[in-house]
């Protein structure tokens, strides 16, 4: 089996939430899921303390061409609405720790 997930970050907020590519949320819930560790490997410079949370985290949105057209030819209606985002946060109760240069820093035991 897999024993830990190890993945990057864009952004990581005061209550340990992360910001990164689309599909990092899922991959912390399949790691949760067969009880294998979610670790987010980071530079110290990545932890964003003046966010409390992901709820703060700007998303940017990506063109919804991206989604709605190939080689510049449209394959969606018209009127279809896009919701296309960069970026998706991971809550910080899915991650076991972060890897940073300064060391690996896990929750606090309650």
């Amino acid at each position: 089996g897999i024993d830990a997930v190890v993945v990057g970050a864009d952004r990581v907020v005061c209550n340990g939430d992360t910001a990164n590519k689309v599909g990092t949320y899922q991959l912390a819930i399949a790691a949760k899921y067969h009880g294998a560790g979610f670790y987010v490997a980071v530079p110290f410079t990545s932890i964003d303390t003046k966010l409390a949370s992901g709820k703060d985290i700007h998303i940017e949105q990506r063109p919804a061409d991206e989604l709605t057209c190939i080689n510049g030819k449209r394959i969606a209606a018209n009127d279809i609405g896009v919701w296309n985002p960069g970026f998706d946060v991971t809550p910080g109760t899915l991650i076991t720790g972060l890897i940073t240069e300064k060391g690996v820093i896990t929750k606090k035991e309650e």
